[in-house]
């Protein structure tokens, strides 16, 4: 009995090792396949007058997306700097002080539910809060969007990060008569500095290929971003409106911007992981 169960045991680990092998062989086929499609269609659109010039007139060939880039960028930097503080104090919360407790509970699960909220939401659920009372898309309004959709990732993987160090340390700060908030910010969060910068980087690109969202929010532009108060040109939305038009130019320019786009993520992701990997203990 016991030499057959050990047998059974033996082909029910061979199936799941065999089907997970698969499983993760086709998503990276996928990968390979959509990375291939956009770099082979992209590659060729790549000059000067892209980075540093305005979109033209519909039907009108030349011209580039500098105003969508520059956009794309103020618009990140901004939700960067609104909702990465925010979850870098509700992780240590959550790590530190709360814990276990009801409020921290509470706080992690509604976290989770964020995080698995589609974009789409969380763009009518700005509209309604901003651009409605305003009357009017903004960059700001793109921002906040994107800020809230960073704000549980930091915020989770920030709590991860924090629950690595050694209790030791903490111990170590707080005999020394060092306060539990100093302790926290020049002990832990040095220790963690680098689980912190990997949360971050990944937030960022978490939301820098985000596009419904701007629908709602920023909107778009054909011009260079004027202010914060007005419609921001971004990447996301051109990359939609240009797939989506008739002329082949256009068409073009958004397989462009989908392969900056793409670089760009990729880089911060691998950029993200190689930091974390140098910083890991051997």
């Amino acid at each position: 009995m016991r030499s057959r169960s050990l047998v059974r045991r033996r082909l029910v680990d061979l199936a799941v090792k065999a089907v997970s092998g698969m499983s993760a062989m086709v998503g990276l086929l996928f990968l390979a396949w959509i990375l291939y499609e956009v770099i082979l269609r992209g590659i060729g659109g790549f000059n000067r007058a892209f980075f540093t010039k305005l979109p033209t007139p519909p039907g009108m060939p030349g011209g580039g997306l500098a105003n969508a880039i520059l956009g794309t960028a103020v618009m990140t930097a901004l939700a960067t700097v609104m909702g990465v503080p925010i979850g870098l104090f509700a992780g240590v919360y959550l790590a530190e002080f709360g814990q276990r407790g009801r409020v921290a509970t509470t706080v992690r699960m509604m976290s989770d539910i964020l995080m698995g909220t589609p974009s789409i939401i969380i763009g009518v659920f700005v509209y309604t809060l901003l651009v409605v009372p305003t009357k009017r898309f903004s960059g700001f309004a793109g921002a906040a969007a994107l800020a809230v959709i960073m704000l549980p990732v930091v915020a989770r993987t920030t709590e991860d990060m924090l629950n690595l160090v050694p209790n030791a340390l903490r111990e170590a700060a707080l005999a020394l008569g060092a306060p539990r908030w100093h302790a926290t910010l020049r002990v832990i969060f040095r220790a963690a500095r680098t689980g912190l910068l990997t949360g971050t980087l990944l937030a960022i690109a978490r939301v820098s290929g985000e596009t419904a969202p701007l629908l709602f929010t920023a909107l778009n532009s054909p011009y260079w971003p004027q202010s914060l108060r007005h419609p921001m040109p971004n990447l996301t939305v051109t990359i939609f409106n240009y797939a989506m038009s008739p002329y082949p130019d256009w068409k073009r320019m958004a397989w462009v911007a989908s392969l900056v786009i793409t670089v760009g993520v990729l880089f911060l992701a691998v950029f993200a992981r190689l930091i974390l990997e140098r910083r890991r203990p051997r």
